[in-house]
C-alpha cells in the first residue's frame, strides 16, 4: 500500500505530461520559460490574488517574502513550534528572530490568543507571560507566520485581528493547503502575502522541489521577481538588491499545469477519503483524536493525522500497521523549540506543552486522492476496535 500514490496521479495524466514536457524539450527554454509564466497567471486566478511569482520551493517563498519586507537582525517573527523547521529556518537564516507561540490542541494551528499573549510579553519584556527566548528581548515584533497544518487553514480571522493590533505583517505559509479555504476564501490569499510548496507529496506536487509567493501586493510581487534572480534589476548584470537563485524549473512549471486540469476533482476524492476515515474511526476506534475542521473551512487533506491516547498506543498502532504493510508517518516528532538547531534559543521541555503532547501521540495513516474505500476499511480493521 502507498502512503502517498503518486503513481496513480501519473497514469491518468501520461499523455498530457508528456505533451507539456516534450514542447519544453522542443522549445529549450529551460529558466523562465513560458509554462513558469502560464503557471503563475493560472494560479493567481485559481487562489483569487493579483500576483503570483514562482519560485525554487517553499522554503524559497517563504524566504523571498521574508527578505522583500527588510526583515533582519533585532526583529521577531512569531510562528508555530508544531510544523516543519522551514517556517523558523527562514526567519533564524535573515537574522531574526522566532518566537514561538503554541497550538490550539484541536486544530493543531497557531492559538490566536497565545499569539497576542506572547506579543504582549515581548511588549512588556516579561517572559513569565509567555516564553521567550533572549535573544527576542528588546527586539521588535514584525510578523506572524501562521502555518496551515495539513491543509486546515489557520485562524486567520482572529490572526490578523491580532496582527493588526500590533502592526506585523501576516505571511500565510500554505504549503500543506493549496486547494483549502476559509470563510469561500481560499488558501493563498490570506495575510499581505502567502508562501506555498510543490514538493512531490503536497496535494499540487510537482516532479522535484517548487514554490510559489502569492500576494495582491504589486510592490512586493515586483521586489519578489527580483530577489528569485540574485537582485536583478533592468537588465542580467544590474543587481539592485541582494537576492537568491531561487527560481521554478520550466519542466516542473509543465508538470504542474498538467497536474492542474485534474486538481479539483483531486481534493474532491481527499475530501471523500477523508470523511470515510472519520466515519470509520468514530465507529472503530472512538478513543483516536482527529484534527477538528471549524465550520467554513475546507482542509486540502495533505495529509490525515490521528492523535492516539498514549505514546505507547501509537507505537503500538504504527507497528500493527507497519507488520499489515500499511505505511505510517509522524509530523512532527520533536517540536521545533526542542530542536538542536534551535538550542541557542534557550527552551526547554513544556514551555510549548500542547504542541509537545502533540508531537508524542500523533501519527498519519495513508492519504491521496486514489485511496479506496476498500483500503481504508483493511486500514481501520487492522487497528482493531478501541
Amino acid at each position: 500500500m502507498e502512503f502517498i500514490d503518486l503513481k496513480a496521479q501519473q497514469k491518468r495524466i501520461r499523455a498530457l505530461l508528456e505533451e507539456r514536457i516534450g514542447a519544453v524539450l522542443d522549445h529549450g527554454r529551460y529558466v523562465l520559460g513560458p509554462e513558469v509564466i502560464e503557471l503563475e497567471e493560472e494560479l493567481a486566478r485559481y487562489v483569487g490574488v493579483r500576483h503570483a511569482v514562482s519560485c525554487a520551493s517553499g522554503t524559497d517563498a517563504l524566504l523571498m517574502v521574508l527578505m522583500a519586507w527588510g526583515f533582519g537582525p533585532g526583529h521577531v517573527v512569531f510562528t508555530t513550534p508544531f510544523t516543519f523547521i522551514a517556517t523558523a529556518e527562514v526567519v533564524a537564516l535573515l537574522g531574526a528572530v522566532p518566537v514561538f507561540v503554541d497550538v490550539d490542541p484541536e486544530t493543531f494551528n497557531m492559538d490566536p490568543e497565545k499569539l497576542s499573549l506572547a506579543a504582549e510579553a515581548l511588549d512588556r519584556d516579561d517572559p513569565s507571560l509567555h516564553p521567550l527566548p533572549q535573544a527576542a528581548r528588546g527586539c521588535r515584533a514584525k510578523a506572524v507566520i501562521p502555518v496551515d497544518l495539513f491543509g486546515l487553514p489557520a485562524d486567520y480571522p482572529e490572526i490578523e485581528q491580532v496582527a493588526t493590533e500590533r502592526g506585523l505583517k501576516v505571511l500565510e505559509d500554505a504549503a500543506q493547503s493549496f486547494g483549502a479555504s476559509l470563510g469561500g476564501i481560499r488558501a493563498g490569499r490570506f495575510g499581505h502575502g502567502a508562501a506555498t510548496s510543490f514538493f512531490p507529496a503536497k496535494p499540487l506536487g510537482g516532479y522535484g522541489d517548487g514554490g510559489m509567493c502569492l500576494t495582491d501586493d504589486g510592490e512586493l510581487a515586483e521586489r519578489l521577481r527580483s530577489i528569485r534572480v540574485h537582485g536583478q534589476g533592468s537588465h542580467r548584470y544590474d543587481h539592485v538588491r541582494l537576492g537568491i537563485n531561487g527560481r521554478l524549473d520550466t519542466l516542473q512549471a509543465a508538470v504542474l499545469l498538467a497536474k492542474m486540469t485534474i486538481f479539483d476533482e483531486e481534493l474532491m476524492l481527499r475530501q471523500q477519503a477523508a470523511e470515510r476515515y472519520r466515519e470509520l474511526l468514530e465507529r472503530h476506534r472512538p478513543d483516536l483524536q482527529l484534527q477538528h475542521i471549524p465550520d467554513g473551512a475546507v482542509s486540502a487533506w495533505a495529509q490525515f493525522s490521528v492523535v492516539a491516547p498514549s505514546e505507547q498506543d501509537r507505537d503500538a498502532l504504527r507497528k500493527r500497521l507497519e507488520d499489515a504493510g500499511i505505511p505510517t508517518a509522524v509530523y512532527y516528532p520533536v517540536p521545533l523549540h526542542l530542536q538542536p538547531a534551535f538550542a541557542h534559543l534557550g527552551h526547554k521541555e513544556g514551555d510549548f506543552p500542547v504542541s509537545e503532547d502533540l508531537a508524542r501521540r500523533i501519527f498519519a495513516l495513508p492519504m491521496h486522492p486514489y485511496l479506496s474505500a476498500e483500503e481504508q476499511q483493511h486500514i481501520v480493521g487492522v487497528m482493531g476496535d478501541g
